[in-house]
């Protein structure tokens, strides 16, 4: 039986508060919005209970941040992509943010079984002046636990507006891809983050970006297989292979929290699901 699922959520800012209001059907679910950091920026989890998609599930995700509005959402645990019989999995998330707001898609990582038929698919929308720190990280297998990657698929796209799409298809079979020196490396672990405006980012914000994450890139282990350009004007893009998730995401969320002190001139908070 394939599970269906979809979940909207809206963020405004009322009396100085950013308020959410979500709808959802299937199982699919927000926690309770918190507020770490003050009124300004709304936390939240998602939830899905049956813990993964097999073949035939669909998520679809659909986030609208008001003006002057701020949101983070990330999960509990990793995501998980099952074997599948034949048919794909898909996951739809749509981020849309007007003049002014600002958004953090933080989902830890998600697992992608062997045998998995998954697609994936991340657009970011955001209205000149809009802000969004969005991340996508994705395991291949449990090569530590002896479950590596040996069949099946993953298709990524990841897009911000007509600016700039990131869209690949990695297949188990694909030797020279999964071990390739020009592919992954026999790397088991990418990680992509993205600091993403509504408009051209002055000369002086970008290089602002580009220098605090190479200042993390430089000082981490994984330096030599990470690396971060601005592909577009809208879009500072980091990218990292790792052979386990680990040190990925250490990376990913000292450059978030670099980015989100540089840029935003906020400190670098945590959701508190991190810590757990």
């Amino acid at each position: 039986m394939s599970w269906e699922a979809s979940l909207r959520l809206d963020l405004g800012v009322e009396a100085g508060r950013t308020v959410a209001r979500f709808r959802h059907d299937g199982p699919l679910r927000l926690l309770q919005t918190l507020y770490p950091e003050g009124d300004t920026v709304a936390h939240h989890v998602l939830v899905h209970p049956p813990g993964g998609l097999v073949g035939g599930d669909r998520l679809a995700i659909d986030i609208d941040v008001g003006p002057g509005a701020h949101g983070l959402l990330t999960t509990p645990g990793a995501g998980r992509w099952y074997r599948s019989d034949g048919a794909p999995a898909r996951q739809q998330v749509r981020l849309s943010l007007a003049a002014g707001a600002r958004y953090e898609w933080l989902p830890l990582e998600a697992i992608c079984h062997s045998g998995c038929i998954a697609e994936n698919d991340l657009a970011l929308t955001l209205a000149p002046g809009a802000e969004a720190i969005a991340w996508d990280v994705l395991a291949l297998g449990l090569p530590a636990s002896g479950q590596p990657f040996v069949a099946g698929s993953v298709l990524q796209r990841f897009a911000l507006g007509d600016g700039w799409l990131d869209r690949g298809r990695i297949a188990a079979a694909d030797t020279l891809l999964m071990d390739g020196p020009l592919g992954l490396a026999g790397h088991r672990c990418l990680g992509t983050l993205v600091f993403a405006a509504g408009q051209a980012l002055p000369r002086g914000r970008r290089e602002a970006a580009l220098e605090a994450a190479r200042a993390v890139i430089e000082a981490h282990g994984l330096a030599p297989t990470a690396g971060a350009t601005a592909p577009c004007d809208e879009a500072v893009v980091l990218r990292v292979l790792a052979p386990v998730v680990e040190p990925a995401m250490a990376l990913l969320r000292q450059v978030r929290a670099a980015w989100r002190t540089a840029l935003w001139e906020l400190p670098p908070t945590a959701p508190r699901t991190w810590a757990l």
